[in-house]
């Protein structure tokens, strides 16, 4: 009887630390965000110090790649006189502390020589040069260390980071807008002005971005940013033929050759727009990671089909503007 108890209260002990350590993993996550757009090519970290009493006194992100890490800008936000509770601390990170010199300092080293109690990461790191070294080095140190809380969720805000380091290839999202009935062209206005907005909203947030040689013939896509605020992407043709590529445009005859490029270039996403024929080229070499569809309230009686979706595509997202539906699309084993 008193050990069924003590497995109760073990049991209850352990699920409450783990709600402890969720809750603290989120506030990570919301300082990773602020990363987003100059923390590339490295990723979005956060990091949280909360003392024994469960006071945050300490918290960071990885704001500029080059400059200090998550866990630096966490530590040196602790006030001189909560300093004495470090020892008592665990300190939180949605990635695995770096262990290696880069631009900076090994992070690991600097939570080791802080001298906290426990760490808790969300994910390993699958860069080649940490992948499980940073956890190592602080566990012989002899710190607690945990690690995959929301786990899932750290993984995804780094997607693009964890593509480039799994694969050795950009993270890829195939777009198009289409028809009720499924038909994406030619020359059709699909987007209102407001889903055109977004689009070029996420052109910013990808660091290049490709059609093909018919789309650019028949559509003259500008690929720029001027409904949104932000950097312009690479703007990249698939075409065999460098005949009628506009200047600013970079050409390449293959996906493969574009995919080299930008994995050497160190670009971590691209953006691919269509037509259908480059679009089923993605898809038919499996090279996709997102697919987001934008489907106007109409139909048209012939033009040019859209691909068909991925047996694997799961449906995470839905939104609604101006009539049309913007419907986001990744690998159901995401």
């Amino acid at each position: 009887m008193e050990k069924d108890m003590q497995q109760i209260e073990d049991t209850h002990e352990s699920k409450q630390q783990r709600e402890i350590d969720e809750h603290f993993m989120r506030r990570c996550l919301q300082l990773a965000v602020n990363g987003m757009r100059n923390a590339k090519p490295n990723p979005m970290v956060g990091a949280v110090i909360v003392s024994e009493d469960g006071r945050i006194i300490g918290e960071g992100y990885h704001v500029r790649c080059g400059e200090g890490h998550a866990e630096v800008n966490a530590f040196a936000s602790v006030k001189p006189a909560d300093e004495p509770l470090l020892s008592a601390s665990t300190i939180y990170v949605s990635l695995e502390p770096c262990s290696h010199w880069g631009k900076t300092p090994p992070c690991a080293d600097l939570i080791v020589s802080k001298g906290v109690r426990r760490v808790v990461c969300g994910t390993i790191d699958p860069f080649a040069k940490v992948c499980g070294r940073g956890v190592q080095r602080i566990r012989e140190a002899g710190i607690e260390v945990t690690i995959g809380v929301l786990e899932k969720e750290c993984i995804a805000l780094n997607r693009r980071f964890m593509t480039v380091n799994e694969k050795h290839r950009p993270y890829i999202i195939l777009k198009w807008a289409q028809t009720l009935n499924g038909i994406i062209g030619p020359n059709l206005k699909i987007s209102t002005p407001f889903t055109r907005m977004l689009v070029h909203k996420l052109r910013t947030e990808n660091e290049a971005i490709l059609v093909g040689h018919e789309t650019l013939l028949d559509d003259h896509p500008k690929l720029n940013v001027r409904h949104w605020v932000g950097p312009e992407p690479e703007r990249i043709v698939l075409s065999h033929s460098s005949e009628d590529v506009p200047e600013g445009f970079h050409q390449f005859d293959n996906i493969d050759a574009v995919l080299s490029h930008l994995y050497d270039e160190g670009r971590q996403n691209l953006l691919v727009e269509g037509g259908a024929i480059t679009l089923q080229g993605f898809l038919d070499g499996n090279l996709w990671d997102e697919i987001r569809v934008e489907t106007a309230p109409f139909t048209m009686p012939d033009g040019t089909h859209a691909p068909a979706l991925p047996n694997d595509a799961q449906l995470v997202n839905s939104q609604v503007y101006d009539g049309n539906v913007i419907r986001k699309f990744v690998r159901a084993s995401i």
